[in-house]
């Protein structure tokens, strides 16, 4: 009796840290729900002002399925719509975009479509645009490539238009991050000169548990066909301070 009493511990005492284990690598959810809330000094995308050098007020919501899938929406006040006509009224942009994103490895890939979408009225031609993505990332580097489905935010004739970009994200210390990034914005059928560009940005950020703070450096050589009505140039260099918060 007592050697059974005994084998019987030590066969628990082994099983313990094992269900133990189980129990802290316990799978991820398969529905994931999250909103990201941000406070930035400007709102500029692919290297161009869109508020003018005025703060921007921006947040989103998304949902992720443990399959891959993912779908989200995201919103942010503009300007530059209004700034470019004085018959245009609009002072949103709204996108909502979904796709299927994993991982193999070390390397990841994300594919999906995004859509802008700016209510308003005025337009001389529609801005609203329908974009599709493909992206690979390996450890901190993200290659991406966007293709535009219609009209790129106006420009008329500029259907197939493209953009690349080479995002660096590394850690410096835990919490830390040097994030470095340069693209290029081809855009087909300018009826108006140029508009294709190159941007750049080398930035931090800090992750406060949750809360993050971003410093960076932005410039772009986009010539005077993103000058604006008020006659600021949108595409000049300038710093960009945010302040994100994810729940």
């Amino acid at each position: 009796m007592r050697k059974t009493v005994i084998a019987s511990a030590l066969i628990a005492a082994s099983v313990l840290p094992s269900l133990a284990s189980a129990q802290a690598a316990a799978p991820a959810p398969e529905h994931t729900f999250s909103t990201n809330l941000t406070l930035a000094s400007e709102y500029i995308y692919r290297g161009i002002g869109q508020t003018n050098r005025k703060p921007a007020v921006q947040g989103g919501f998304d949902y992720a399925h443990s399959s891959g899938i993912y779908l989200g929406t995201w919103a942010s006040n503009v300007s530059w719509l209004s700034d470019g006509s004085s018959t245009v009224s609009n002072s949103i942009e709204m996108d909502f975009y979904g796709g299927y994103k994993n991982t193999v490895g070390d390397f990841g890939y994300d594919v999906g479509l995004l859509q802008y979408f700016y209510p308003g009225s005025g337009y001389g031609n529609n801005p609203n645009t329908l974009e599709g993505y493909v992206a690979g990332s390996w450890t901190f580097l993200t290659l991406k490539y966007s293709h535009s489905f219609s009209d790129l935010f106006g420009w008329i004739g500029s259907k197939n238009s493209g953009y690349l970009d080479l995002t660096a994200n590394y850690e410096l210390v835990p919490t830390v991050n040097l994030v470095a990034h340069i693209g290029r914005q081809k855009v087909n059928g300018s009826t108006s000169g140029d508009a294709s560009y190159t941007d750049w940005k080398l930035g931090v950020t800090k992750d406060f548990s949750g809360t993050v703070l971003g410093l960076s450096y932005i410039g772009t050589n986009a010539s005077n066909e993103y000058v604006s009505l008020l006659n600021k140039d949108l595409g000049k260099d300038r710093v960009l301070f945010s302040i994100t918060r994810t729940f």
